[in-house]
Parts: structure tokens; C-alpha cells; sequence
């Protein structure tokens, strides 16, 4: 009798399968690192914001920037080609809002536009003068709510 070579009906059957449960756990997982990892760029841009308006404080001698009539942080920081940020970077609260380089000018209060918040150099919280925060009241995949960063 001669022998056939090749794999049995039931032998792909087992391996597709296998292939399906793999796929069912791991798509999950990365979509959960798609989202960290834009938690965590978002994140390193709150700094990079809160670090030019340090910069800027620090050169225009005790005063933070003012927003454009517009309401828009970003005009400020990128003024003189780029001289505190080369460009506005973007908040991304993944899977709430979409990117944003916009920026809400309000005292300390959050509306969930998934912008940037500023609050800019008024008297109604002089405490918090100069603060940038995300302004989305969701919370990231640490339970944390955006607007505590």
C-alpha cells in the first residue's frame, strides 16, 4: 500500500482553531496597547506644553502667556519660528475624543472637549495661573480621570 502524504481534514481543522483562540486573545491586547501608547504620547505632550509655558514664564519675567483672540495657547508658543514649540502637540483622549491641538481657554473648569485647558493669568483663580490639563472628564485605562494630569 502506498502512503499519501499531506495533512488530514481534522489535522487543519484543530490547527485553525488553535489559530482563532490565539487571534481572539491577542487583538484584544493590542488594541489595549494602541490605546496606552496614545495615553502615553498624550501625556508626554502635557509636559512638553507645561515645560514652554515654564520656559516662557521664565523669560517674560513672572507672566504667563496669553491666549490669542482666538483662544488659542498654541499661537504663543509657536511664536517666533518655534521659539518654545516648534508646533502645538495634539491631546488624544483615545477612544473619547478626537486628536486636538486646540486649546480651551477657562479658569479651571473642564467642558469634555478633549482639547488642551489653560488656564490663562486672571483673578478668578490666581492659584492656578498658567495650568494646562486635558480637558476630557473620561478617565484613561488606569481609571485616572484626564483632567487630574
Amino acid at each position: 500500500m502506498k502512503r499519501s502524504k499531506g495533512f488530514t481534514l481534522i489535522e487543519l481543522m484543530i490547527v485553525v482553531a488553535i489559530i482563532g483562540i490565539l487571534a481572539a486573545i491577542a487583538v484584544p491586547k493590542f488594541a489595549d496597547l494602541l490605546r496606552k501608547a496614545n495615553e502615553g504620547a498624550t501625556k508626554g505632550n502635557l509636559g512638553s506644553i507645561r515645560s514652554a509655558i515654564s520656559i516662557y514664564y521664565g523669560e517674560q519675567e513672572g507672566f504667563f502667556p496669553k491666549p490669542t483672540a482666538d483662544g488659542q495657547l498654541g499661537t504663543i508658543l509657536t511664536m517666533d519660528g518655534g521659539k518654545y514649540l516648534k508646533e502645538m502637540p495634539a491631546a488624544y483622549a483615545a477612544g473619547y475624543h478626537a486628536r486636538s491641538s486646540d486649546s480651551k481657554i477657562d479658569a479651571t473648569s473642564t467642558t469634555d472637549g478633549g482639547e488642551w485647558g489653560y488656564c490663562e493669568d486672571t483673578d478668578e483663580s490666581p492659584k492656578h495661573w498658567g495650568d494646562v490639563w486635558v480637558n476630557c472628564t473620561h478617565t484613561d485605562t488606569k481609571s485616572t480621570a484626564w483632567n487630574s494630569y
